[in-house]
């Protein structure tokens, strides 16, 4: 299974949890059949959206990471280093060995041209000559 399909699986898990709980603490109060029906709808309906924006914070993640690795891949003097990227909420961090600290420097700065990213954490290391 996929992370997206998982993500989507993961939501609507949460999803029908929230529906439960909300019909299960509904018990003691007070009101007609269609207002309990009506608060738990509006419950749900809240922790649908909730897992929704969950999912696609996660989905924006993959996105950005993919995009900041592509674009890495563009420049030739990075092209044959192996720099690691992950996105955690927009912040991405490198990592791996590179030939110079120019090289530090321009990965950084073409992870921060990439758009959707919020910062860059540069946990990159410059390879020691000699």
């Amino acid at each position: 299974m996929d992370k997206r399909s998982s993500v989507t699986l993961m939501a609507a898990a949460l999803a029908a949890g929230a529906l439960f709980g909300a019909g299960c603490s509904d018990r003691s109060s007070t009101g007609s059949v269609s207002e309990k029906m009506d608060r738990t709808t509006d419950q749900m309906s809240v922790a649908a959206d909730n897992a929704a924006a969950r999912a696609a914070a996660a989905s924006d993640d993959g996105t950005v990471t993919v995009k900041v690795k592509g674009a890495l891949m563009t420049d030739p003097a990075l092209k044959p280093l192996e720099i690691q990227v992950s996105t955690k909420d927009g912040v991405v961090t490198l990592a791996g060995a590179v030939d110079s600290p120019v090289q530090k420097e321009r990965a950084t700065q073409i992870a921060q041209s990439v758009s959707g990213v919020q910062s860059v954490v540069d946990n990159l290391t410059v390879k020691s000559t000699g």
